[in-house]
């Protein structure tokens, strides 16, 4: 019998035979089932513990770091818990906030690309493939944390492309913007903020091979990129936030529908039918 069924054994009859006789018996150590036991504990709280941060986390916007989350935790459960206890469960169920983690990627890679704002917050289009925006949101799972990255067109809404990926790096936007080429057309703008991914070389060399005009948000501006921060909030708030992804494989699963749904079916308040109604439409004109 391995040695956790033989814990869970013990832990199912303590209190109607002694631990010490159960532990004879089945040959185990007394003090290697409570270090068993006090692991289970810590585990059970960890999971409840978790549940609460995400809560803080989702009011919050994935603002908070963990010394910010132990004073919620602290005003509005009245629950007093170490520091050190809040970040070591934040890092394990990936809840640790957007804003801190974003700093880590800054000086990866060189800023020699960094390009004029040529959008200027005109995020009107009279045709489809004119302008576009992108950007990469953090997906947070059980398993950790993931990173989506998608291209919208202004003009319909649509999303032309999108790939989730587990690092945060330039693969991620070289591929979307592959992955849309296609629909890509000589001269459009695209517009992005001005992550180390989008200002390196590798990105804008592959903007000036589609004949794509690349265009920057300011720095520290996210109301410069407002519609694909947009659609991060409403897939958050529609999609992820209602039913936690468990992992990888479950959260792409997630967005799949979810973007498909968005593209097909979601109407938009603002043209009262779907995006891809509204790029059949200009088709047929």
């Amino acid at each position: 019998m391995i040695k956790n069924a033989k814990f869970c054994i013990i832990r199912r009859y303590t209190g109607k035979y002694p631990v010490q006789t159960m532990c004879h018996i089945l040959k185990c150590s007394k003090s290697g089932y409570y270090t068993w036991l006090n692991r289970q504990d810590r585990e059970d709280r960890d999971d409840i513990i978790a549940d609460l941060i995400f809560d803080c986390q989702k009011q919050t916007r994935n603002t908070y770091g963990y010394r910010r989350v132990k004073d919620w935790l602290l005003r509005e459960t009245g629950l007093i818990i170490n520091h050190k206890t809040v970040l070591r469960i934040m890092t394990k169920y990936g809840l640790l906030s957007e804003i801190h983690r974003k700093r880590r990627y800054k000086s990866h890679c060189d800023k020699a690309y960094k390009v004029n704002n040529i959008l200027a917050r005109n995020f009107n289009a009279d045709h489809k493939s004119t302008k576009w925006v992108t950007d990469i949101s953090y997906i947070h799972t059980n398993t950790g944390v993931y990173y989506l990255s998608v291209i919208k067109d202004l003009y319909d809404g649509f999303i032309i492309s999108y790939k989730l990926g587990k690092q945060n790096d330039m693969c991620l936007v070289t591929d979307t913007l592959i992955m849309a080429k296609k629909e890509a057309a000589n001269g459009m703008v695209l517009h992005s903020d001005q992550g180390t991914q989008y200002t390196s070389s590798a990105y804008y060399n592959l903007t000036k091979e589609y004949g794509i005009t690349p265009s920057m948000s300011r720095a520290a501006t996210p109301l410069d990129n407002a519609p694909i921060e947009s659609f991060f909030g409403t897939l958050k708030c529609e999609c992820i936030y209602r039913q936690k992804p468990k992992d990888f494989d479950h959260a792409s699963q997630l967005i799949d529908d979810y973007i498909y749904f968005y593209n097909y079916i979601r109407l938009q308040s603002k043209y009262k039918m779907t995006p891809y109604e509204k790029r059949c439409l200009r088709l047929a004109s």
